[in-house]
């Protein structure tokens, strides 16, 4: 196997110079072979409230020069463990929602066939329901791991059935998720009203709100998120204002009182030996983003969820040339 390409050299080249790819990752197109891609999907038709998240993935990226090849909480070098690339962006169409949805869908299904691992980085919240559709083809129903100040298992906004609201709702009705593994993490602030909590049980969901970790500290969170999802095929979706606007301003539809950002850095590396199969990063919104807080924040979870798959590709193909 030939070695990965790696990031390009800030030693050599200087971070603020150059393509903007994630983390100064090559191309896709530019190499042989990829294991993992990180792709963009700038679309934000599905907000209920503040736009903008459209520009997200650009914002990430930019953000994310700064990365560095190794990640010492995880101690996993992730662009040598495994062919790491930057797949570009989808693109779809800003004025039809369902076209949008199956646009991308069929991308997403086409790079899966390129690569064995999908990152994504949105774009609104929208953009889980064709993910999940296209991992779902691959592993049959997957344990959702869901941070987000918002349950997003809404019916519908002004009748629109897919939205940014409602993503986890059509999942578990397409029978897309694992309705005994499925968690939300992070929820904060108001609801509709208490039937939101009952619908959101009945539809596959437990949840470990901000006030649980808050009470009962992190490693009690850890444990519960840990028992839930258990060792089922593992997909993360991250709206990113599951963090406070404290550490993520840079959002289309804030609540105070989330959690920080070393509580989610932490939470992530707890999954070390999960099977993780993909993961998004979403409602990141630039115009609202003071000091690239938001990206920075974003950039970073990125980092994190590429480490994970990563390690785990390194760990399948070691046991693989072992046995």
């Amino acid at each position: 196997m030939t070695e990965p390409v790696g990031p390009v050299d800030a030693s050599v080249h200087p971070r603020y110079a150059g393509l903007a790819t994630f983390a100064r990752l090559p191309r896709i197109e530019d190499v042989p072979r990829a294991e993992i891609a990180v792709v963009g999907i700038p679309f934000d038709a599905g907000v209920s409230y503040r736009p903008g998240a459209r520009f997200g993935p650009s914002h990430v990226r930019e953000a994310s020069r700064l990365l560095r090849p190794y990640n010492p909480a995880q101690d996993v070098s992730p662009f040598a463990a495994a062919q790491v690339v930057d797949a570009g962006d989808i693109p779809a169409n800003p004025f039809n929602i369902d076209e949008a949805v199956t646009t991308i869908e069929d991308a997403a299904t086409e790079l899966g066939e390129r690569v064995e691992r999908i990152v994504t980085i949105g774009g609104d919240h929208t953009i889980a329901l064709p993910l999940l559709r296209t991992v779902a083809k691959k592993h049959g129903p997957v344990a959702v791991l869901h941070f987000d100040a918002h349950l997003d298992t809404w019916d519908t906004y002004f009748g629109a059935p897919v939205t940014h609201g409602t993503p986890f709702r059509r999942a578990s009705e397409e029978g897309l998720i694992d309705l005994t593994a499925s968690c939300h993490v992070g929820i904060h602030g108001p609801l509709y009203s208490k039937q939101d909590l009952e619908d959101d049980a009945r539809l596959g969901f437990s949840i470990v709100t901000s006030e649980f970790v808050d009470e009962q500290g992190m490693d009690a969170a850890i444990r519960r998120i840990r028992d839930r999802i258990g060792d089922r095929p593992l997909y993360i979706s991250i709206d990113i204002d599951v963090l406070d606007p404290a550490h993520a301003p840079g959002t289309g539809t804030p609540e105070a009182g989330g959690l920080t950002s070393r509580e989610l850095l932490r939470m992530l590396r707890s999954l070390a030996d999960k099977n993780l199969v993909g993961a998004d990063v979403v409602e990141v919104s630039p115009p609202y983003d003071h000091a690239q807080l938001t990206a920075v924040a974003a950039s970073h979870v990125v980092y994190e969820l590429v480490t994970l798959l990563a390690a785990r590709i390194e760990r399948d193909r070691d046991t693989t040339e072992t046995s």
